[in-house]
């Protein structure tokens, strides 16, 4: 009897690989975090401390970027005193570049609504409080697998978790200004958590899992984590909902910004349309380091490198296509944004006058 030969599918040679590779390898585990060797931050060099916060100063130096910061300063005064949204998005390389004094200024006066930052934020914002230092050469601690395992900076996990526990609403940057608030944190009157939980301006975190170094640490709950940043994305788009006639800006963040500000400006816009109003009419600012031309009105064609810059595609172009007003300043932060604070403190004198 002749037995009947069944051909297999490249779905079952890749099947039968998995299955041989699974016996000769074993099934995957998850990594086991205990065996971690967690130093104190003590033992760390830093790249950045404290002396690098520069003092707020009248005196600007690159007159290019004043002036072209020039309309947008307007644009937020005018959203300010129609009480509309001012939202602004920053990269965690901002809060290295010593403005702090700067954003906790536009804040306290009212021209911030809503600050929101990546996972990377809320690190060099804690270090720079607690020890009133921030950053580590990664080329070197990486050589020997030291990076971001530092123990105090690790503590931040404990304060995610313990919110998350006591009150699982509550937003991670307001979880974390509430801490170093009541901590001890010798640098704390530098730390923009701190600035929005004193004076009840939401500062977002949105995270990635496995982007931040506190990730990589035994205590990190991914729940927790999950939860408190989810949480401060729907109070982004809360605030979202009063953009009409105001401004979102982003200095730095080349994914996060575009990323979570598309989706809250959908959701924003989606109850917007059921209730017959809309949010077409705002001032989108982009100020980074990347080459784009003058004329940025068109996203850049498809095969081009440039179309993968999001900033472009999505702050510049798309969300304000339907009678929005765009502008790019290309420039250091160091520079961008005491432009921004000069001009909006000119504008505002000028109303006084």
């Amino acid at each position: 009897m002749s037995k009947e030969v069944v051909k297999k599918t490249s779905k079952d040679r890749i099947r039968d690989k998995i299955l041989s590779e699974l016996i000769q390898y074993g099934k995957p585990t998850m990594f086991d975090r205990k065996m971690l060797d967690i130093k104190p931050l003590s033992n760390r060099k830093h790249d950045i401390n404290v002396s690098v916060v520069r003092g707020l100063d009248t005196d600007i130096k690159e007159l290019e970027i004043y002036e072209r910061i020039k309309k947008v300063a307007n644009c937020v005064i005018t959203a300010k005193a129609n009480k509309s949204a001012i939202i602004l998005f920053i990269g965690g390389h901002v809060i290295r570049s010593g403005v702090q004094k700067y954003l906790i200024d536009l804040m306290e006066k009212g021209y911030i609504s809503c600050l929101a930052m990546s996972g990377a934020g809320i690190i060099h914002d804690y270090e720079l409080a607690l020890v009133g230092a921030t950053t580590e050469n990664v080329a070197h601690y990486i050589k020997n697998g030291q990076f971001g395992l530092w123990k105090e900076t690790g503590m931040l996990n404990d304060i995610i978790n313990e919110a998350y526990k006591k009150n699982n609403s509550v937003g991670m940057g307001e979880a974390i200004g509430r801490a170093i608030e009541s901590g001890d944190f010798p640098h704390k009157c530098l730390s923009l958590l701190v600035a929005g939980y004193r004076l009840g301006i939401p500062v977002t975190i949105h995270v990635g899992i496995g982007y931040d170094i506190i990730h990589e640490h035994p205590n990190c709950d991914g729940a927790a984590t999950g939860a408190l940043s989810y949480n401060d994305f729907l109070k982004l788009a809360s605030v979202v909902q009063r953009l009409e006639g105001g401004a979102v800006m982003n200095f730095g963040s080349a994914v996060m910004a575009p990323e979570v500000f598309l989706k809250a400006l959908s959701m924003a816009r989606n109850v917007a349309s059921r209730k017959g109003q809309g949010i077409k009419r705002f001032t989108a600012l982009v100020c980074d380091l990347h080459n784009i031309p003058n004329d940025f009105s068109k996203e850049a064609p498809k095969d081009s490198s440039a179309y993968y810059f999001r900033p472009w595609k999505t702050m510049l172009v798309r969300t304000v296509a339907d009678g929005g007003k765009s502008y790019y300043v290309r420039g250091k932060h160091a520079d961008t944004i005491p432009g921004l604070w000069a001009a909006i403190n000119e504008a505002e004198n000028k109303l006084k006058e």
